[in-house]
């Protein structure tokens, strides 16, 4: 079973290019990573503070391992995540059947 991050984050009033050029960044890199098997970010052009990414590592430590990058430190902890006005992330398993 692989492990799920399914991530929404809305940025704060007048951040959103902010957070769109961080996870351009963010995105090539993290799929880079060892134990990575998608990463795709996307924004709602209905609602565009509204992005959305979809992660999957091959188990939880992967997905742990990956906030300790220095890609995930500069482009995540140090520009996108303070333009957020919420961040909202839920887990999962696949179910490989």
């Amino acid at each position: 079973m692989a492990f799920v991050c399914a991530a929404t984050w809305i940025a704060k009033p007048g951040e959103a290019e902010a957070v769109r050029d961080a996870l351009e960044k963010l995105s090539p890199a993290s799929r880079e990573e060892p134990g990575n098997q998608y990463y795709q970010a996307y924004q709602d052009p209905a609602e565009p503070n509204t992005f959305r990414i979809f992660e999957v590592y091959d188990d939880e430590a992967a997905f742990k391992k990956h906030a300790t990058y220095p890609h995930f430190e500069q482009w995540a902890l140090g520009q996108a995540i303070p333009a957020l006005e919420t961040r909202q992330r839920d887990f999962y398993e696949t179910l490989d059947f």
